[in-house]
């Protein structure tokens, strides 16, 4: 990390030039008054009433806690630090969408498990959880693994707009209340065309791709830093925003938000047991890179899960992690403290990287890791993932193999243009990533790529 550089770093509003729409939108807050209280008049994000606007959507009515007396004020003080940044109109809007429907999220999962309380029951046997700095190929990685049909990963339907399953005449009675609550899931649309939901899937991934697609609207060139579709399978930061406690709030902006991070993979179980309940039993396939950094949560709540870590040369990794932060931000926001990320994430992924690469030097983490480069990857998909397949002990077939072979020709690399950076762009020397991630190169045995 150099300060030099950090001190050069060109602002987000020189890097990227808003759509005309968006900036035609945002300027609409002049006519309330301008700048951020322009955009608060807009758009409220009042905590009390957007949680009655949730509870009223689904009929009204007493809900639950799912497991978690302390959310209502987590998300209270959410919603305050986010009212703290200074958020254009579209931010705003596109915040409360997401606060709406992870709160109508939440208080239906609550219901379901008032109904049932067996869900607590469901066995998440070894999940299959991919974790490894941004550009590592940690998304490709996790997308080559879903094509597996023995594996589930939460597609963005399943996350933002799961089919819970009725489990009760009472439950069954909210289902007809709610949108979209019964039937039967599945994971949703696979590229080989396998596995399709009910006429139910239509809906949810139309509902899914109007928030999915529409970051790439807001800024053009995000879909060059990771594709968004309502029909592939998402992080878990993703499917654990109704927790108001994880990594996905964080990420795009409300830096002082109440943390939970024992809760936040807590409430990840529970959402996994109410999804599979009732469904034929696949193996749970999930991804964030953040799980890097809290690996032992990771085995305390998924004690046999197989962790697939992925690696590349920091020099590509790091920059990365900061430019995709950074765009997020600046999706809602005129202001992003590229200073403070820089120094935040640098010294959260070399103390995580470093660490568990000591920590499995040492065997003092469970065998269940499997490694993937990023450099092996681009020269044999198919031969790095039977690899990673046979290191956890599971078949890897010539059905999966022509899959991969199939959904690689159909998605090429750089399909949405090319994610173009430095590491000086984004606050960093070659140098100094080499020298703070040299126990992380030299125990994985990282292939340099300049």
């Amino acid at each position: 990390m150099g300060e030099r550089e950090i001190e050069r770093m060109a602002p987000m509003a020189a890097r990227y030039r808003r759509p005309d729409w968006v900036r035609r939108i945002n300027a609409m807050g002049e006519s309330l008054g301008g700048g951020v209280e322009g955009a608060r008049r807009m758009v409220s994000l009042d905590a009390d009433a957007m949680l009655e606007a949730a509870e009223r959507s689904l009929g009204g009515g007493a809900f639950g806690d799912f497991g978690d007396p302390h959310w209502r004020r987590r998300y209270r003080a959410l919603v305050a630090a986010f009212e703290a940044r200074p958020l254009n109109v579209v931010g705003r809007l596109m915040t409360r969408q997401e606060i709406l429907r992870a709160l109508r999220t939440r208080l239906r999962l609550a219901r379901a498990w008032d109904a049932n309380p067996r869900l607590a029951d469901e066995p998440i046997v070894a999940p299959i959880i991919v974790t490894g700095p941004a550009r590592s190929g940690t998304t490709i990685t996790f997308e080559l693994l879903w094509l597996d049909p023995d594996l589930r990963g939460p597609t963005a339907a399943d996350a933002l707009h799961p089919v819970l399953a009725a489990t009760s005449p009472a439950s069954a009675a909210i289902a007809a209340a709610g949108t979209h609550m019964g039937g039967t899931r599945t994971a949703g649309p696979r590229p080989d065309g396998t596995d399709h939901d009910g006429p139910e899937l239509a809906a949810r991934l139309a509902m899914s791709e109007c928030e999915q697609e529409f970051w790439a609207d807001v800024q053009p060139e995000f879909a060059a830093i990771h594709e968004l579709r309502s029909d592939l399978p998402v992080e878990c930061v993703t499917l654990t925003q109704p927790s108001f406690c994880g990594g996905h709030w964080a990420m795009v902006g409300a830096g002082a938000m109440e943390m939970d991070v024992v809760e936040n993979y807590a409430f990840e179980k529970r959402f996994l047991q109410t999804l599979q309940h009732g469904e034929p039993k696949q193996t749970w396939l999930l991804k964030t890179p953040g799980h890097i950094m809290t690996i032992d949560l990771v085995f305390a709540t998924f004690p046999d899960a197989w962790v697939v870590q992925t690696h590349r040369d920091p020099v590509k990794t790091m920059p990365s992690t900061v430019s995709t932060t950074a765009m997020v931000q600046w999706l809602r926001c005129d202001e992003v403290d590229l200073p403070t990320s820089v120094r935040m994430i640098n010294g959260a992924f070399s103390f995580g990287l470093n660490s568990v690469a000591e920590r499995r030097a040492r065997g003092e983490l469970p065998k269940r890791f499997v490694d993937v480069h990023f450099q092996s990857l681009l020269r044999d998909p198919v031969a790095t993932m039977r690899t990673a397949y046979e290191g956890m002990g599971r078949d890897f077939t010539a059905e999966h193999a022509d899959r991969i072979r199939t959904y690689l020709a159909e998605k090429p690399r750089g399909k949405f243009g090319v994610h173009k950076y430095t590491p000086e762009e984004w606050g960093f020397t070659r140098e100094e990533l080499r020298q703070s991630l040299a126990p992380y190169v030299a125990h994985f045995g990282i292939e340099l790529e300049d």
